[in-house]
C-alpha cells in the first residue's frame, strides 16, 4: 500500500465532520419480514477535511499536504478527535484499557485492538496506526515498559514480545491512535474570501485498508 506515515495537520482536522459507515444489504420478503446481511467485517470511516473561513496560511498548509500526497495516491494518518484513544476521550490512557490477547506460550505478536461494547454486543476494531509514544502494555495487570520485553511496530499496530507470554497470561494495552486514510478526490477548490482569509468547502477523506 502506498502510505506516508505522516499525520494530517491536527489543527486543521479539529472540528471536521465524519465517522464510521457500514454496508448492510436488506431484502424485504413477501411476508413483510426482512433479511439483513453485511459483507463488511469492519466499518469504514469517512471524514471531510474541508475548512471553512481560515487564514490563507492554513489554506496553504492544506494545499501543500494535498500536493505532497499527490491527491488520492498516497495514504496518511488522520486524527479522529471523537475517537482517538483506547479509553474515553476525557480519560487518560492506561495499560489496562484494552485486552489484546491471551498468552499461549508460543505467540509473540499481538495486534492492538479496541472493543466497542453496548447492550451485550461488541465489535473489535484492529488498530493499525497507533501513536508510538503513547502505547502502554501490561501482562496480567502488571505494566511492562517498552524495550523491556516488547517493542511496537507503529506502522502496523503489532506488539512483539521477545519472549512469548505464558499460557493464560492476559495481555492488555492502552494507546492513542490515528486512522489510515487517503483523500477521496483529486481536486481541491479554494476561494479567497478576503485578503487575509480563504476557504476550502469540501475535501472528502476515506479510510484505507492495510
Amino acid at each position: 500500500m502506498s502510505f506516508h506515515e505522516v499525520r494530517f495537520p491536527a489543527a486543521l482536522s479539529f472540528g471536521s465532520s465524519g465517522g464510521p459507515s457500514r454496508r448492510t444489504d436488506i431484502v424485504a420478503l413477501a411476508n413483510g419480514f426482512e433479511e439483513r446481511n453485511t459483507t463488511w467485517a469492519h466499518s469504514r470511516r469517512k471524514y471531510d477535511a474541508g475548512v471553512g473561513a481560515r487564514s490563507l496560511d492554513d489554506i496553504h498548509t492544506l494545499i501543500a499536504f494535498f500536493e505532497a500526497r499527490m491527491g488520492q495516491l498516497y495514504g496518511f494518518r488522520w486524527k479522529d478527535w471523537a475517537d482517538f484513544k483506547s479509553c474515553k476521550p476525557s480519560e487518560t490512557v492506561g495499560p489496562l484499557d484494552q485486552t489484546i490477547g491471551v498468552g499461549d506460550g508460543t505467540a509473540t505478536e499481538f495486534q492492538l485492538t479496541k472493543s466497542y461494547v453496548s447492550g451485550g454486543a461488541a465489535y473489535v476494531r484492529p488498530i493499525r496506526k497507533p501513536v508510538a509514544e503513547t502505547v502502554r502494555v501490561a501482562l496480567d495487570a502488571t505494566e511492562v515498559a517498552e524495550g523491556s520485553g516488547w517493542e511496537l511496530d507503529p506502522a502496523t499496530g503489532l506488539v512483539r514480545f521477545s519472549v512469548a507470554p505464558a499460557d493464560g497470561v492476559i495481555v492488555t494495552a492502552g494507546f492513542e491512535f490515528d486512522v489510515p486514510v487517503r483523500f477521496d478526490t483529486d481536486t481541491i477548490q479554494t476561494s479567497a474570501v478576503s485578503f487575509q482569509a480563504g476557504e476550502v468547502p469540501d475535501v472528502p477523506v476515506i479510510e484505507v485498508r492495510s
